[in-house]
């Protein structure tokens, strides 16, 4: 693991539940936090990044460095022969995400990317009401995320107001990954942003009450044509407040349905019918039982080799050309085709992880 900040903690809670691997070494510039991490778990070590490359014990390296350095690490380790999954977005560039994709291609090892919170039965469960008919053909989605920024809680939050970050950049991930699981790739987006303040104020920390600033679009509306013809409309927001509407809607010729927040791995899903008498609670009927961050990990280390895995590089640079297609159309007003494509990544059948067949990574 390179990368021992905030959000390493939700895959060190999730590691012990996973049977496909194991954690062996961990990293950080900062080495003291990586010894301290070490040091809780038995049998880890804390090398720096060179070491934890070179090692023949680290099959594969999980990245949760910030995004500028997402495409810096994966290239390092790829080089080294290792398989990646890495935090999203899966780099801070198109540029940077195609060259992750072609050296893993070109190296014969797998890439995968973040988020992993579409495999859980929330959204799993939402994709087989779709593809069990129960909607007719899907005409359109709506994904909202809305919040007052990050830095109110964040004690570092720089990276989340500079390109590379934004709500887009940030949150966006877990709503194009699941709109694109749900309802198939983009062909082209048409998008419009605004900063409501050059500025922000942590709000927490050693940092709290320092100013730092703005250089992202803080506010962000996207309309996505899937290749399909279906179109979603995205809302991301580091301005608003709050919303009450649900985090993700399909709406298709004989149902509705309301889809969990995809940056959760559960959730229930409501189903509305053309002939229905209101919403109706669907069961849970698809996805990883009990997921959590690094669920992703497993479903890769499972993967039979030859195959994708379903949170893979692939999808990750889809999304991202989305997310910074969106971001170059609000600057020029005008829609933007998207050059890549991916699979649907493979529907996720309800189980708990340890109950799928061993893959065996090239």
């Amino acid at each position: 693991m390179v990368g021992c900040g905030n959000i390493s903690a939700a895959y060190l809670e999730t590691f012990p539940r996973l049977d496909a691997v194991e954690l062996a070494a961990v990293s950080d510039l900062n080495m003291d936090r990586a010894r301290a991490v070490a040091a809780e778990y038995p049998g880890v070590r804390a090398l720096t990044v060179d070491e934890l490359l070179s090692d023949d014990g680290v099959d594969l390296v999980l990245n949760l460095t910030i995004p500028a350095a997402h495409a810096e690490v994966a290239l390092k380790a790829i080089a080294a022969g290792k398989h990646v999954y890495g935090e999203k977005p899966l780099a801070a560039s198109t540029a940077e995400g195609q060259a992750m994709v072609d050296a893993a291609a070109a190296a014969g090892v797998v890439l995968g990317s973040a988020p992993d919170t579409v495999l859980g039965t929330g959204t799993q469960t939402a994709r087989k009401a779709i593809d069990d008919g129960l909607i007719g053909k899907p005409i359109s989605a709506t994904a909202t995320m809305v919040t007052p920024g990050h830095e109110r809680w964040h004690p570092n939050p720089d990276f989340y107001y500079v390109p590379g970050g934004g709500p887009l950049l940030d949150m966006g991930p877990y709503y194009v990954s699941a709109l694109v699981t749900l309802l198939g790739p983009v062909a082209s987006v048409i998008g419009a942003a605004s900063s409501t303040r050059d500025t922000r104020i942590i709000g927490s920390g050693l940092r709290a009450g320092e100013e730092i600033p703005v250089s992202t679009p803080t506010h962000v509306t996207g309309v996505l044509v899937h290749a399909s013809g279906a179109l979603s409309t995205l809302v991301m927001s580091f301005d608003a407040v709050a919303t009450r509407s649900s985090n993700i809607e399909i709406h298709g010729e004989t149902g509705s349905l309301a889809v969990p927040d995809p940056n959760r791995f559960d959730g229930e899903v409501h189903l509305r019918r053309l002939d229905g008498d209101g919403w109706e609670l669907l069961p849970v009927s698809a996805g990883y039982q009990g997921a959590s961050r690094g669920i992703g990990l497993e479903d890769l280390a499972l993967t039979p080799a030859g195959e994708l895995p379903r949170a893979s590089g692939e999808l990750g640079f889809h999304v991202l050309e989305v997310m910074q297609a969106v971001l170059a159309s609000a600057e020029s007003g005008g829609a933007v085709p998207i050059l890549s494509t991916c699979e649907r990544p493979a529907a996720v059948a309800l189980s708990r992880p340890r109950e799928a067949e061993a893959g065996s990574l090239p």
